[in-house]
């Protein structure tokens, strides 16, 4: 399925040139962009509370990477799961003779078009660690592996988790993934260090956005001298995934004996 989906994607992006090339040139534009504020803080100041320059940029290049990874494997409203359930499109899941998880995990699969951001996060990444001077053993590369995919999942979990609302409220939670993820997005880059105490709790619990690049960060950077500090996130992605899980499935069952409230017999949308 992955194979199916990267060449129906090569084939979209390379029919003409032009195409090509305005889309690479205003993904990079935008990417950077998105980066840009950071980064020039850190350099403003060398850096940001406790974090060096180039350890925010670490924390940049990392969160970057999260963000390529999610729209590399999530895309096409995968990631954004309340708009497929508000608008009644997991009819479209249901009737494929493939289990649902796969469709899940294939359908968004998007090597190509939505590879800049991916590439950026990588370069920003080698650029920070060759500069901080970081030593890459197979045990550290297993950590930052073991994190980045941690926190993909913390993303994902905390956008089915709160999506899964749609289930029950299609009209009113339709679009419910979309501002949580883009608000993990415009948060997850900044150094949480110095908030006080239950702000930084609800930043690993109730909104987890500590878990998608500040805390991995600092485990991997030794700002976090814990000896399981690296395992953290995994553990948290495992709870939250847990959690999402139940909730999706409840909403499963929900869906499964009202279907869907947004179309008519014939097919339009009420």
């Amino acid at each position: 399925m992955w194979r199916l989906y990267a060449r129906m994607d090569f084939l979209m992006l390379t029919r003409s040139m032009r195409l090509f090339l305005t889309w690479y040139l205003s993904d990079t534009l935008l990417n950077v962009a998105a980066v840009a504020a950071a980064f020039l803080l850190a350099e403003r100041f060398d850096g940001i509370g406790p974090w060096s320059k180039y350890q925010v940029l670490f924390l940049l290049g990392y969160s970057t990477l999260v963000r390529g990874v999610l729209e590399t494997f999530f895309s096409y409203n995968v990631l954004y799961i309340s708009r497929r359930i508000g608008r009644g499109q997991l009819d479209h899941i249901l009737i494929q003779p493939q289990p649902i998880w796969m469709t899940l995990l294939t359908e968004g699969f998007l090597p190509l078009s939505l590879s800049g951001v991916l590439m950026l996060g990588l370069g920003l990444t080698a650029w920070a660690g060759l500069n901080l001077g970081l030593s890459l053993s197979p045990a550290w590369l297993a950590l930052f592996a073991l994190n980045l995919a941690a926190s993909c999942a913390v993303v994902v979990a905390f956008s089915y988790l709160w999506g899964s609302l749609a289930f029950w409220a299609p009209r009113a939670a339709e679009e419910i993934s979309t501002p949580l993820v883009y608000m993990v997005y415009s948060l997850k880059a900044f150094p949480l260090d110095g908030l006080p105490l239950p702000m930084l709790g609800g930043l690993l619990s109730i909104v987890p956005i500590g878990f998608v690049a500040w805390f991995p960060c600092r485990a991997l950077l030794g700002l976090d001298d814990s000896p399981l500090g690296g395992f953290i996130t995994p553990l948290a992605a495992l709870a939250l995934g847990a959690l999402a899980i139940w909730a999706f499935s409840k909403g499963l069952k929900q869906y499964g004996r009202t279907g869907s409230q947004r179309y008519h017999p014939l097919g339009h949308r009420s």
